[in-house]
């Protein structure tokens, strides 16, 4: 096909590949854990991060970075003040760090909001090999984390009393995955942008979830959903010349609807 011609499109395609495969990872856990709303916050923080690099001249991607980690290190800790009540440190943060990156905004008195539009919506298509090559890194070490701490983190996910019963590190392993996943959404934002890059990592998971059933094969199949969704969003945003992003949520959208339906149609 001709768009495979295209050194973009090309890298895009390599981009949706690493996506499609560490997103589910993230996405299965957050799910089960009652964290779906962990990567949206998150993303959300970003933004602060964003313009925190953009007002002080530094690259945004470092101060992203920082910031959404620091996040996710908050996240951790309230979710240890208000044990009962855990969802209350996603809202927090989530209104915070866009109160951040609207005051810090301001101040520069529109002149980063084109910049900002730029990571808020992003781009799969303008992906350069450095963030290519970041990706794989940020691949290879989602992949080797989840094989090396898989046990521990199914235990932990569905029971933390059980887990402290069989002397898992409950605290660090959590501190540890929100972490991971922080650093997750600050390398992939620019690429999907703040606004859709919570999707590209619960949708997969959800869809997965709900067509498979025991750990592994839900995983298996989160991953395989994310590559048909990513890969035919791509090919239609470029047959269509519509947003990348958006294509590809939408893609996932009528992936979930088509899959809900087939099991109702095989339930019946």
């Amino acid at each position: 096909m001709e768009m495979f011609l295209y050194g973009f499109m090309q890298r895009a395609f390599q981009a949706s590949m690493i996506i499609a495969i560490i997103a589910p990872l993230l996405g299965v856990f957050l799910i089960i854990r009652r964290q779906s709303l962990m990567a949206d916050t998150l993303s959300h923080v970003s933004l602060a991060g964003v313009a925190f690099g953009l007002i002080l001249n530094v690259n945004p991607s470092i101060t992203t970075l920082i910031v959404v980690v620091i996040a996710a290190l908050g996240i951790e800790y309230l979710r240890g003040v208000y044990a009962t009540y855990s969802e209350l440190s996603i809202a927090i943060l989530m209104a915070g760090g866009l109160a951040v990156a609207l005051v810090l905004m301001s101040l520069d008195q529109g002149g980063m909001t084109t910049s900002v539009q730029q990571y808020l919506f992003g781009s799969i298509v303008t992906i350069s090999k450095a963030q290519v090559q970041l990706l794989v890194i940020l691949g290879v070490a989602i992949v080797v984390l989840f094989l090396v701490f898989k046990r521990f983190m199914f235990v932990l996910t569905f029971s933390e009393d059980v887990a402290v019963a069989e002397g898992v590190p409950v605290r660090l392993i959590s501190l540890l995955f929100s972490v991971v996943t922080g650093i997750a959404i600050a390398v992939i934002m620019p690429i999907a942008g703040a606004l859709l890059v919570s999707a590209l990592i619960i949708l997969p998971a959800a869809i997965g979830m709900r067509i498979s059933k025991g750990f592994l094969m839900c995983v298996i199949s989160a991953i395989l959903i994310g590559l048909v969704g990513m890969f035919s969003g791509l090919v239609s945003s470029y047959q269509l010349g519509t947003p990348p992003g958006a294509t590809i949520t939408l893609m996932f959208i009528v992936l979930f609807v088509i899959s809900t339906l087939i099991l109702k149609v095989v339930r019946k």
